[in-house]
């Protein structure tokens, strides 16, 4: 007897093609979708407090600890009422699509406070990866992002790995996982506050403050 693979191709482009109808239908369910990007493979979904609320469910989230949100788009973050201005729209000028966290203000009537972080904004990507970036502009709107893994495990970097801790929830249809193969290792992106008067790093990470600074020469943190 067969049994039939729980995660969906999501490689080649006719795989991504494929799955995209599925995908869309699923995230409009207000459910949770594993996916990979251009770090680590991500839980995330619709940025509805319904769908904001089942993510929390599956990732038994503790207060405090949002989730970032991935564009790919310009549209998109216009859209989500979220204000990149002066050295920020330098940094995305220049890192956008990559990765590059910006935590932004604005969004206020439009996203849960559950995604505002402890600085006050919310945090957002503009994906590299190209499947993903795919699925973001067919679906037409950003999804949150969170590491897809449990509490004090390391970040998947394969379907396999999220299908062997979360089968359950997969059989129950509450999680979809796009398999795009095993990742590479890569620094996380680098998350930077842009809040202030001053853009300070938050998470040191895969693009270097001395690379950030060619753009915004009085970057604060990560020395």
């Amino acid at each position: 007897m067969t049994v039939a693979p729980l995660a969906v191709p999501f490689w080649s482009p006719a795989e991504i093609d494929a799955s995209l109808a599925g995908t869309i239908a699923h995230l409009n369910a207000r459910r949770v979708l594993a996916y990979p990007t251009e770090t680590v493979y991500g839980f995330g979904g619709a940025t509805d407090q319904e769908s904001v609320d089942a993510l929390i469910a599956l990732k038994s989230r503790p207060p405090g600890k949002p989730f970032l949100v991935l564009v790919a788009s310009s549209e998109m973050v216009a859209r989500l009422d979220l204000r990149l201005t002066g050295y920020a729209a330098h940094l995305a000028a220049r890192h956008w699509p990559g990765p590059l966290t910006l935590v932004l203000p604005g969004g206020e009537r439009r996203l849960p406070e559950r995604l505002r972080g402890p600085e006050g904004g919310i945090a957002v990507r503009w994906t590299s990866h190209p499947a993903l970036a795919r699925l973001l502009l067919a679906y037409g709107e950003p999804i949150t992002s969170t590491s897809a893994n449990r509490p004090g495990s390391p970040p998947a970097m394969s379907a396999a790995e999220i299908e062997e801790q979360w089968g359950p929830a997969i059989r129950q249809g509450l999680l979809r996982v796009l398999d795009g193969g095993r990742l590479t290792p890569s620094p996380p992106s680098t998350v930077v506050d842009c809040m202030g008067r001053r853009p300070r790093v938050i998470r040191p990470g895969a693009i270097s403050s001395a690379t950030l600074r060619e753009s915004v020469p009085d970057l604060i943190g990560d020395v």
